[in-house]
Formats: C-alpha cells, sequence, structure tokens
C-alpha cells in the first residue's frame, strides 16, 4: 500500500503560461521528514517528454518521506504555451514552480532534480533561486550533438558553486563518461558523479531505474 497522496494544481509562470503540477506527499504532515521538497524536471517536450515518466521517482520519494513536484513544461500535455527546441522558455517554467513551491509548501530548500534534457533546464535554473540548496542530474547530455541543442545551458549549471550529483549510465548514447568527466573537471562547487555500468540513456529513465534514482536523491540530500 502507498504511504503517499497526490495533489493537482495550475501554476502561472512570468509569461502567462499555465502549467499542469502534481504534488506528491506523504500522508500525514508528521510523516514529512524534511521541510526540502524535490522539484523534478522532466525530459526532452520535443521528444514526447512528460511528467508522467517521473511519476515513478515522486512516489518514491513520497513514500521516503519527502514531497516532490512535477509539472508539464510549456506546449506539453495541458500546460499551455509552446515547447521550444533549445529549451530557453522552460527556464522561466522552473523558476515559476520552484517560487511557488517556496510560497505555498512553506519550503526553504529546493533539490532540484532533472532528467534527460530537463538536466541543462534545471541546470540553467539553480542559480536562479536562492532555496535551490542542490541539483541532481539524471543523463545530462553533455555530448556534441546534444550540444548543439543544449550547449548553451552547460555554463549556469558548471559555473554554479551550488552541490551536484551527476548519474549516468556507462552506456549512455548522448554523453560518454570520457565526456561527462572532462566537463566536470573545471566545474565549480562541490561535484559528484554515480556511473551505472552497462545502462544506456534510456534505460535509466525508465521505471525499473526508478527505486535506484529515488535512493541516490535520498543519499545525495542527506549531504547537504
Amino acid at each position: 500500500m502507498s504511504s503517499s497522496t497526490l495533489e493537482s494544481c495550475t501554476i502561472e509562470t512570468s509569461d502567462g503560461v499555465k502549467l499542469r503540477t502534481r504534488i506528491f506527499k506523504p500522508i500525514g504532515d508528521e510523516e514529512i521528514k524534511d521541510n526540502l521538497v524535490v522539484v523534478l524536471v522532466h525530459p526532452y517536450s520535443v521528444l514526447g517528454g512528460c511528467q508522467g515518466l517521473l511519476k515513478g521517482i515522486g512516489l518514491g520519494l513520497a513514500d521516503r518521506g519527502y514531497r516532490a513536484v512535477t509539472f508539464d513544461m510549456r506546449g506539453v500535455g495541458r500546460s499551455t504555451g509552446r515547447a521550444s527546441l533549445t529549451g530557453f522558455a522552460e527556464i522561466k517554467d522552473v523558476v515559476a514552480v520552484c517560487k511557488w513551491v517556496c510560497e505555498n509548501l512553506s519550503s526553504d530548500r529546493i533539490l532540484l532534480v532533472g532528467s534527460s534534457a530537463g538536466a541543462p533546464i534545471a541546470g540553467s535554473a539553480v542559480d536562479q533561486i536562492e532555496q535551490i540548496v542542490g541539483y541532481v542530474s539524471l543523463g545530462y547530455p553533455f555530448g556534441m550533438i546534444a550540444s548543439i541543442l543544449f550547449g548553451r545551458h552547460h555554463k549556469a549549471i558548471l559555473q554554479s558553486p551550488k552541490p551536484k550529483l551527476f548519474v549516468m549510465g556507462t552506456r549512455d548514447g548522448f554523453t560518454s563518461v570520457k565526456q561527462l568527466s572532462d566537463k566536470l573537471s573545471s566545474a565549480a562547487g562541490r561535484n559528484e558523479t554515480y556511473l551505472i555500468e552497462g545502462v544506456s540513456h534510456f534505460q535509466m529513465e525508465g521505471p525499473s531505474y526508478d527505486a535506484q534514482m529515488v535512493s541516490l536523491i535520498i543519499e545525495f540530500i542527506a549531504k547537504l
């Protein structure tokens, strides 16, 4: 039996886009371990990314005593607006959701987690919200071809002084282990990596890895 509850709401961005949002909570306020809230940013909208892909992680975090928030970025599902190719408009979506969390979930600590293309978008928002205390990337697309779309996001996260964790499969088709290592060699702040042996990019995004992602996120929270 699940020990979590699910609520839905709509959040408006600074440019008037309305984002469909879900809040995962432990049942009963006494079950909440921490005032930290985990905000999850879904994979690439243009390729069918949506908040539903992060439901397993959201439920898993709530079952372990943490509040988690997922949302459909602009142009996805029941959210209004149009998706952008490079993910720059979507930074406003992440910022709006984080501000809403601070104001409505009485939280002054946010862990921002981005999956796949959601990782560069989330990374560009990290230093725009003071209450974001850390960042987790699940399969950041640092490789050459992905960088044509997302390369302009790299600088923001690599220069951020906030603690960061990069989780990746060793057979990720978008980023090699060496590319990840090279990128992080000059990154500011505390940077951790966790490599999952023999796993591809889309495999790691699948539901069979949700429980492992939840455990890694919770271990990282304990160090913040």
